[in-house]
């Protein structure tokens, strides 16, 4: 039996969840379809989902068509939830990306069309609420087009929009209009099926056609269109055949093949366990199998850790997960037993990918504040869990001032998390202000260093750094220009982990980026000890002295350097009626927006340009009173932009590197 491992994507409220639904009852895996108002959906399992009614954890689900297995994953549509789709795209051998009928092409159906086309995810529209007022399909099928992808074919036609009676009607051989267009959009696409069907278009029969169709959808190529209602059924059983016929069944490959897996989401279980989910691309793993994972398998002196065992597995297998001995290519799995394992770590052998995000990072930041001093510890710890299933929260703790921050995509996101840490920990926390994470990046080259046994170096150590620019995107690179055996492994392993650790609070206290880091000096003092004595570390270095000197070396070479500001912007398009643009173009101003000149469409203006990721949330509550509540806001991350003016300086953590006193006493208390 062949297996399809698929995503479900959408704009929040396009209707995914009701969607799921509907397939899992159609495939017989539920006897009645759940509500997502009424909190009774199989996938949206979270108590916080079924009050609010949206899904914030991808969630996944098995049923069977045909001879194909489908592990279905549900997906977050709300973008402040974009962590969770991203970490699910890379184990997708297909997606169905739902559009509402009635509000058309919105700003995340946008970012998440973009993003499966350029990972080559193949992909199915399916265009949702037929039954509601105000549906379209003509005139969204042109926007489809517009907005999306010229390469879309329409798999059938809607009658009856806007009323419960709504059908949709699959296309079949004798409708010659259709057979067409299905060929002008594959001719587009292939040029020896163009040629094949220039030279005699009676030759490619219509067999032919959905066979190339089949071709160019599992090449991401080609992007066929289903229209139907997920509340009442219309065109979910031609959307089930499309999704059988259209796209591709994950390879199984080889028995024998060595076992390539991804992790792609980590939950707790009820006695605080970890649990993995693992897509497996490649080999079977079995029960007790001893498997080492990406993450956390160098302990802080660079030492190897031992496999871990797992102890148990389930796959899923009709709407249910099950106890298994295996998990093999193409399927899902829930692993137990890593209690190293961390999100996107891969499982035996590494896939060959870029390992960069999808998305954009977060770019808001809050400090996380508990009802009482006491439960300090207890919020760092129950945080520290969160951050394991949504690695994008990235804590930053502040020992001096007992303060914990995280990062965020937004405000409803922020809400979630005082719900969950309320709910699962019973903790009771508050929020200071949102702030814009900017970054810092270096103007110049700084060099610094520090010598063993010379003064005013305190440590057994010498490390001397070199920092310099490197091009935007690249992040931290560390590099030697010393031997690489001037010093044992686990101090360079200390110099370059502590250089990566200190670059997260700059001369601003923004995190570094975009710079390399070379060592140019080093030494140490070899183990010794007084005659007939045991080991005595204050006449040896340990890693301790590197990971205490690096900072200070590290923000000397910083502050020769230089470092500038850099905060994050948006690009946005906005559609307002025409007559309204004298009003919100002097608003655009105020925010510090630069808009390009502005392009009439009809009675509408449309309007591009780039706006600060600070201003995104006001402009959204702005923009009702300023278009009657007709004008649509997409904004998306696009890049960071040095900060004009007055440069934000972001408090800091934990210590002042700069503050060499300040800095030293903070060492000897932690000692």
């Amino acid at each position: 039996m062949r297996t399809l491992n698929l995503g479900i994507l959408a704009h929040v409220d396009a209707g995914k969840t009701s969607l799921t639904e509907r397939l899992l009852y159609a495939a017989g895996v539920i006897d009645e379809i759940g509500s997502v108002d009424d909190g009774s959906t199989q996938t949206d399992s979270l108590a916080l989902e079924r009050q609010r009614g949206i899904t914030i954890k991808s969630a996944v689900v098995s049923f069977v068509i045909g001879d194909v297995t489908v592990n279905l994953i549900d997906t977050p549509g709300h973008p402040d939830f974009i962590a969770e789709v991203e970490r699910v795209l890379s184990v997708l051998d297909g997606a169905v990306l739902v559009i509402s009928a009635v509000e058309g092409v919105q700003a995340q159906t946008r970012v998440l069309m973009r993003t499966l086309q350029r990972l080559r995810i193949p992909t199915l529209l399916f265009v949702n609420k037929i039954d509601r007022r105000g549906a379209q399909d003509e005139a969204l099928l042109r926007a489809i087009a517009e907005k999306l992808t010229p390469a879309i074919v329409a798999m059938g036609s809607a009658r009856d929009l806007g009323t419960r009676d709504a059908a949709f009607a699959p296309f079949g051989p004798a409708d010659d209009a259709f057979a067409a267009r299905l060929a002008e959009v594959l001719a587009d696409q292939d040029d020896a099926f163009l040629a094949a069907y220039v030279h005699d278009e009676t030759a490619v029969s219509y067999r032919r056609l959905r066979g190339e169709l089949a071709a160019q959808t599992g090449r991401a190529l080609a992007h066929p269109v289903f229209f139907g209602s997920a509340i009442t059924g219309a065109g979910v059983d031609a959307l089930t055949s499309g999704i059988v016929e259209l796209l591709p069944a994950a390879s199984r490959g080889e028995p024998g093949d060595p076992v390539s897996g991804t992790v792609f989401k980590v939950e707790r279980g009820p006695a605080g366990e970890k649990i993995a989910y693992v897509r497996m691309f490649s080999g079977t793993v079995r029960v007790r199998d001893r498997l080492r994972s990406g993450g956390g398998t160098r302990d802080k002196e660079g030492g190897t850790r031992d496999k871990e065992k797992v102890t148990a597995l389930s796959v899923f297998d009709r709407g249910a997960d099950v106890q298994r001995s295996s998990v093999a290519a193409g399927q899902i799995g829930k692993l137990w037993g890593l209690a190293d394992i961390q999100i996107g770590d891969p499982i035996g052998e590494p896939r060959q990918s870029p390992g960069r995000h999808h998305f954009a990072p977060p770019t808001l930041e809050t400090v996380v504040v508990p009802a009482s001093p006491a439960e300090l510890g207890a919020l760092r710890v129950a945080l520290a869990q969160l951050a394991e299933q949504d690695p994008l929260i990235d804590l930053r703790q502040d020992d001096l001032r007992q303060e914990i921050s995280v990062s965020l995509y937004g405000e409803v996101q922020k809400e979630v998390i005082q719900a969950t840490l309320a709910t699962d920990f019973g903790l009771k926390v508050a929020f200071r202000e949102t702030t814009t994470i900017c970054v810092e990046r270096p103007i110049g080259t700084g060099a610094a260093a520090e010598f063993n046994g010379k003064a005013p170096n305190p440590f057994l150590a010498t490390v001397g750094l070199r920092v310099e620019p490197a091009p935007i995107g690249t992040g931290v690179r560390y590099r030697l220009a010393v031997s690489p055996g001037a010093l044992p492994l686990a101090f360079h392993k200390a110099v370059e982990d502590t250089v990566r650790e200190t670059l997260n609070q700059g001369l601003y206290g923004w995190q570094v980026t975009d710079c390399t880091v070379i060592m140019t000096h080093s030494g140490y003092s070899p183990r010794q000890s007084h005659s007939h004595a045991i080991f005595d570390k204050s006449m040896s270095s340990t890693g301790a002295d590197f990971r205490h000197l690096t900072p200070l070396v590290l923000m000397n070479a910083l502050r020769q350097a230089g470092t500038s500001v850099h905060e994050p912007m948006h690009r946005f398009t906005l559609e307002v009626p025409a007559d309204t643009i004298g009003t919100v173009l002097p608003e655009l101003a105020r925010l510090r927006a630069v808009p390009r000149t502005p392009a009439m469409r009809g009675a509408s203006c449309l309007v591009e340009g780039d706006i600060p990721a600070a201003r995104v949330h006001e402009l959204h509550q702005q923009l009702p009173a300023l278009t009657r509540g007709e004008g649509v806001l997409e904004s998306a991350f696009d890049r960071y932009q040095p900060v004009s003016g007055a440069v934000p300086a972001r408090p800091r953590t934990d210590h002042n590197p700069l503050d060499r006193k300040e800095y030293l006493l903070h060492v000897m208390r932690r000692v």
